[in-house]
């Protein structure tokens, strides 16, 4: 597959989408849209066998949600994605890690972008205070037993596709 012609359709400082004219391996036009993000991280706080969520507002779906913290850079600061996790933590929950594992990169929706999101256990966590973006002043965070995650979950309530893909991450490692 090779690309023909490429022109971005809409851009704001979040996302870029991106119009692709292709021709396929048997000759064949096509078109791809794209969503052009930076990778984010997600971090799973882990302490005293469970963890710390956060809970904030979710437009698109028009519900509050529950997730483990993460994010991606404001535009213009870069930096590791162990920077990255540690920085989201500490914003989102207040905490700081002692110890921050890599777990894994997972492709959010490889169909429509190539945004990623690197997944790390916070582990030996010391409280703070959250020092939230203005578009995440409806946040709470709440610790959870690792049960109770689990039944969340299975029953929908944390249904956030990164999240997930973590929470097994996280499971797989501990096999």
């Amino acid at each position: 597959m090779r690309t023909v012609a490429s022109r971005v359709v809409y851009e704001n400082p979040w996302l870029t989408v991106r119009e692709d004219r292709i021709e396929r391996g048997d000759g064949s036009p096509g078109l791809y849209s794209v969503i052009e993000k930076p990778d984010f991280a997600l971090v799973i706080p882990m302490d005293n066998e469970g963890f710390h969520l956060v809970e904030q507002y979710r437009y698109p779906v028009r519900a509050r949600t529950w997730e483990f913290p993460s994010g991606a850079f404001p535009a213009g600061v870069t930096g590791s994605p162990e920077e990255l996790a540690a920085a989201e933590l500490c914003e989102e929950t207040g905490f700081t890690a002692g110890r921050m594992e890599w777990l894994g990169r997972v492709q959010v929706a490889n169909a429509m972008t190539a945004e990623g999101c690197h997944v790390f256990l916070a582990t030996d966590l010391s409280p703070g205070e959250p020092n939230r973006e203005h578009t995440e002043q409806d946040m709470r965070q709440q610790w959870f037993s690792r049960s109770e995650v689990e039944g969340m979950l299975r029953d929908g309530l944390i249904a956030d596709g990164p999240s997930l893909a973590a929470y097994l991450l996280l499971t797989l490692r501990t096999q």
